[in-house]
């Protein structure tokens, strides 16, 4: 998909805003569990999430390409790195 494609279509956004609230939230349930690490809600709530990340960030990658470097995601051919717009130019 072309940069240009990708600026016009709405599922890229809403996929990238998805994983940067569920990331923000595992942010602060990872902050919150250094300090609680018996809070079975709160750990619950961070496996939960972390799962559901998991998910949206396959179904971004199968769409548009790799989020991560260094093998924690997997490109497709040709390599993908040098698509742009890269998800954190957006």
């Amino acid at each position: 998909m072309t940069a240009e494609n990708r600026f016009s279509d709405e599922q890229y956004y809403a996929l990238l805003e998805q994983l940067q609230a569920i990331d923000f939230v595992l942010v602060e349930l990872n902050l919150f569990l250094d300090t609680h690490p018996t809070d079975q809600n709160a750990l619950q709530q961070f496996n939960d999430l972390t799962e559901q990340r998991w998910v949206l960030a396959n179904e971004y990658e199968k769409l548009y390409g790799p989020l991560q470097n260094l093998g924690r995601s997997y490109s497709g051919y040709p390599w993908q790195w040098n698509d742009d717009p890269w998800p954190w130019q957006v």
